[in-house]
């Protein structure tokens, strides 16, 4: 029976089959069937229908270009009657010369008596407002980390490092260094001007040559041009790109690649996956910025007349101190020790001119004609144009890390911290023909640019730590980078002694009469229509300062253990450097872009200060870095003590465990 279904089952599946192929056929054959009779069949032929159009209407008299010709109107002629006389009013001559008013100018070229005089408009010009900028940025950030990695069971206490004295040591060097880090931020007029003569004492009374064991270069001068590089002058200002670590250059999203992650390598039929065995620690690479871009435009004119002194102070201070002294175990010396790459220091300052009065003379030599009337607004007291700004970034990175390869890719990330402090500025202000000053000229920019870092680090190894891979440390390999531009627009030999003429003109303002008639045969007013003048009767008060101040402790402490299951194959990279401080700083200052009339004294002063301070304390030569590791370490539980669990673990020797102070420590197993 069993046998009869299992036929059964066939026979009805070989019937469907059939039954489904001769459906098939007999598709086919009628398909050709139908197209074969179609073919036969007539078409009947299109049906003909004549139509007949007939137009019912017609059009009559059409006359085309016909010219529409209106009903003729109908005139009335009457005679208006009017008895009206006009007599001319008498209007009195205006005497000479010329009287001018702010938004209305009287003015006739006729003889004094005769016809009546025009009148001439002048727009009315806004007198400047005092504008002061004053701008703090601060940056602290602590990132002192614990870090136990693998299976060495051990816990690194290491003494604790006096890093707070050696910072304290580099910042009364630093400060040892410049004559004005002392420098308060003004808060009235009075301040300014005493901040500004202050300035200028001290740099002018800071001596070319120093004693001590820092590397000084000073200029002074009336005037300097060009650029100079850590005391040498240069043709072309490094770029910063070209020297800063690979990790922190700026990435070419045209250029650069995305490359695909390696892949672990796999055998087929072998059951097991082939791990890059290694360790890495990234205990460094921190990126430390301070960026100023800062263009003053407020008041601008071709001439100025300053009936006081005028006092310019152009000043750039930069400094860069470090400390980078290391203590690297004897063991890892068959490594790639990273040593031909040590920390790198640059100061590079720019003093730059743009006289544009040149082009502008013969610009209006082609206008010819001499102004004859003037517009005056005037600002009483004194006009303020002042930036004060001031960036710090204070960062510490002092790492503990206790390290051991347990036969997997192991990666720590302890630092590669980014701090910045950004500011762009521009202040976009007024230009007149003519500035007046009846008081005195204080401009002063002045930029201070300060360094400091501090990178002892130690990187010892626990008894019994050997390694047959590759290895590579890196505990230096730091920039500090100061980079300052003073751009000030007009010549510095724009002075000149004021002549009678301008003498005249300003004590007219002073005396509420006005009267510049004597001075529009200036060249400089040559093709203006009427002369835009700013009359201040006090003092102009030019202060730009920009402080920036980038302080680093980057002291790590690295202890190199075998594991429980030791892997000396395995591959080590350890970085405890390759930091980057940066401070840019950019100001352009706008000045009289002519010439200045000056009625007192000429007083000039440009000064650049670059120095450098290398310290090599604490002198730790003598140490040994080995010792001092297996002093700070000990095993987490007593019981690896044993023989059974001691084969591959080194003995330290064990001390009483001491307390970490840094609340983020850990320890990975």
């Amino acid at each position: 029976m069993y046998m009869d279904k299992i036929t059964e089952a066939i026979s009805h599946f070989v019937g469907l089959f059939e039954i489904t192929l001769e459906q098939a056929r007999l598709r086919k054959a009628y398909d050709e069937f139908k197209a074969a009779q179609a073919v036969e069949e007539e078409t009947p032929e299109l049906a003909n229908q004549t139509v007949n159009v007939d137009a019912g209407y017609d059009l009559e008299d059409f006359v085309p270009s016909i010219e529409y010709s209106p009903v003729a109107p109908k005139l009335v002629l009457t005679t208006p009657w009017s008895d009206f006389q006009f007599v001319p009013p008498d209007i009195p001559a205006i005497p000479q010369p010329d009287v001018a008013y702010p938004g209305f100018l009287f003015h006739s070229d006729a003889p004094p008596m005769g016809s009546a005089p025009s009148r001439l408009i002048l727009p009315h010009i806004e007198p400047p407002g005092s504008v002061a900028v004053l701008i703090n940025q601060e940056l602290r950030l602590s990132d002192n980390d614990y870090v136990g990695a693998g299976g060495h069971g051990l816990k690194f206490s290491p003494a604790a490092a006096d890093h707070a004295a050696e910072m304290t040591a580099l910042l009364g060097a630093a400060a040892d260094l410049s004559p004005i880090d002392d420098l308060e931020m003004p808060g009235s007029s009075e301040e300014i001007v005493a901040v500004i003569k202050t300035a200028g004492e001290r740099l002018n009374g800071y001596p070319e040559e120093t004693d001590g064991e820092a590397d000084v270069f000073v200029v002074k001068a009336d005037v300097i041009e060009g650029t100079y590089v850590n005391g040498q002058s240069v043709d072309e200002a490094p770029k910063l790109d070209d020297h800063l670590p690979e990790k922190h250059r700026r990435a070419d999203e045209e250029e650069d690649e995305e490359e695909e992650p390696e892949q672990p390598s796999y055998t087929p039929g072998s059951g097991s996956i082939d791990i890059d065995v290694s360790v890495e620690l990234e205990a460094g690479g921190n990126l430390l910025v301070n960026s100023v871009a800062m263009a003053n435009n407020w008041l601008q004119s071709p001439v100025c007349a300053v009936m006081g002194d005028h006092v310019e102070l152009n000043a750039i201070i930069q400094i860069n101190v470090s400390c980078d002294s290391d203590l690297v175990s004897a063991s890892i010396n068959g490594w790639g020790l990273n040593a031909t790459d040590p920390t790198q220091g640059f100061n590079i300052a720019m003093f730059k001119r743009i006289d544009p009065s040149a082009e502008a003379a013969a610009s209006q030599a082609k206008q010819g004609d001499f102004p004859k009337h003037w517009v005056v607004t005037e600002v009483e007291g004194d006009l303020l144009i002042m930036n004060w700004i001031q960036q710090y970034t204070f960062m510490t990175d002092n790492d503990v890390s206790v390290l051991s390869s347990s036969g997997v890719k192991t990666l720590v990330t302890a630092g590669a911290n980014t701090a910045a402090n950004d500011i762009s500025l521009d202040e976009l202000g007024f230009n007149y023909d003519l500035i007046v000053v009846g008081g005195n000229i204080y401009d002063a920019n002045i930029i201070h640019q300060l360094n400091v870092l501090l990178d002892n680090d130690l990187i010892g190894a626990v008894d019994g730590f050997q390694t047959t891979g590759e290895g590579a440390a890196s505990t230096s390999d730091n920039l500090l980078w100061n980079q300052a531009n003073i751009v000030n627009y007009g010549a510095g030999d724009r002075f000149e002694a004021m002549s009678e003429a301008y003498r005249k003109a300003c004590e007219s303002l002073q005396n509420g009469k006005g009267d510049l008639s004597d001075i529009l045969n200036d060249g400089a007013f040559a093709g203006i229509g009427a002369i835009r003048v700013l009359y201040i009767s006090g003092d102009i008060l030019n202060l730009q300062y920009i402080k920036q101040t980038t302080i680093l402790g980057d002291s790590d402490q690295v202890a190199l253990a075998m594991n429980a299951l030791a892997h000396p194959e395995a591959d080590w990279t350890i970085s405890t450097g390759t930091n980057s401080l940066v401070n840019y700083a950019y100001i352009a200052d706008v000045d009289s872009t002519g010439k200045t009339y000056v009625g007192g004294g000429i007083y000039s002063d440009e000064i650049l200060i670059q120095a450098e301070l290398i310290s090599t304390g604490p002198d730790l030569g003598g140490q040994n870095p080995d010792v001092l590791v297996n002093e700070a370490v000990a095993f987490l539980d007593d019981d690896m003590l044993a023989p059974e669990a001691s084969q591959n673990v080194a003995y330290p020797s064990l001390v009483p465990e001491q307390t970490y102070s840094d609340p983020m420590q850990s320890v990975l197993a």
